[in-house]
């Protein structure tokens, strides 16, 4: 179970993000300079309880149209070695002191928990209360073999999604697809699983299309 704590970070989230998301090959803004708004977003929890996991909604008012992004984040205590290119940023946490803040898909741990949550294995929880499960989020697996991640073989990203591409037993190699510029009109076809939940618009207007799927 992931503590949620009512605390500071400094830096925050959204302002690292702000900073972070203009340098990604998947930005969508119309400059460097996105005003970004949380609008939904949930988490996974760590079995071993040493990883935060963060599946974060953001929108961009800064253009003509809103713009939203998925961007998945863990929160670690320390460097993780070999993702550096993931690195979002550190911050100095009110009770934890230092935290180490990476773009999720290249972070193993929670890369992993992404897998068992699309394939039926985790529980989806609340993304600001602590021991609360999110019944809004969705897991749709056709598979009929469960899949323990090995390792993270390639991370690829497109103009609006990020491909990982995962060793796993017994299944071997598959792919994660995570989207990152949200689509109110995107479905999931052809796919083994995807993970669907909601998200809101500037105007309050509630979205769920699928933030990740398995291939």
């Amino acid at each position: 179970m992931a503590v949620i704590y009512e605390t500071t970070m400094t830096p925050g989230k959204l302002e690292l993000l702000t900073a972070w998301l203009p340098a990604q090959p998947w930005y969508a803004g119309p400059g460097p300079a996105p005003r970004l708004t949380r609008a939904g977003g949930f988490r996974l929890d760590d079995p071993d309880g040493e990883v935060g996991m963060e599946f974060m909604v953001v929108t961009d008012t800064s253009g003509d149209r809103p713009i939203s992004y998925h961007v998945p984040l863990s929160y670690r205590g320390a460097p993780l070695d070999g993702a550096e290119e993931g690195l979002v940023g550190t911050s100095e946490h009110g009770v934890l002191g230092r935290r180490w803040i990476y773009d999720g898909t290249r972070d193993p741990v929670l890369v992993a928990q992404l897998l068992a949550l699309l394939q039926g294995r985790a529980e989806p929880q609340h993304q600001t209360i602590g021991d609360k499960p999110d019944p809004s989020v969705s897991a749709h697996f056709t598979g009929t073999t469960a899949s323990t991640l090995t390792a993270i073989k390639a991370v690829e990203h497109g103009p609006d999604r990020t491909d990982i591409t995962v060793a796993t037993e017994p299944s071997g190699t598959l792919t994660i697809g995570v989207t990152r510029v949200l689509d109110p009109h995107d479905t999931a076809t052809d796919v083994q699983a995807h993970v669907t939940a909601p998200w809101r618009t500037p105007d309050g207007t509630e979205h769920r299309v699928p933030l990740a799927v398995l291939h």
